[in-house]
């Protein structure tokens, strides 16, 4: 699946909005998720496309604040985070998996990562 590149996190205030990108370096329609991971805490899963950005699925505590989305055509998937709270600071990862999961063991693919900080 080659490498996999997240960008777009960064500080921001709650109530704010950021857009996270998870580039991959060739083509996929496998499916992407995005996890995030705070300090001492276990990696915990956000949401999920599947190849063809037909089916989405979230976790229940960003359900209404964030979307996914896909655009196969640039090889890139997005996390719209909108009214952000400071519970969402963590690192975000993307991965890849042939079919969806909310499970991170199933995924063998993963970015680097990338920071997002809501101050209060």
């Amino acid at each position: 699946q080659g490498q996999l590149v997240e960008s777009g996190g960064g500080l921001v205030q709650a109530g704010g909005s950021l857009r996270l990108s998870c580039a991959a370096s060739r083509r996929t329609f496998y499916a992407t998720a995005w996890f995030r991971q705070a300090p001492g805490e276990e990696r915990e899963f956000v949401a999920v496309v599947n190849g063809l950005g037909t089916t989405t699925d979230y976790a229940d505590s960003v359900k209404g604040r964030f979307t996914i989305s896909r655009d196969n055509a640039k090889n890139t998937v997005y996390l719209q985070m909108n009214s952000l709270e400071p519970e969402d600071t963590a690192v975000y990862y993307c991965a890849t998996n042939p079919t969806s999961s909310r499970s991170a063991r199933a995924y063998t693919y993963w970015g680097q990562g990338t920071q997002v900080t809501v101050s209060s």
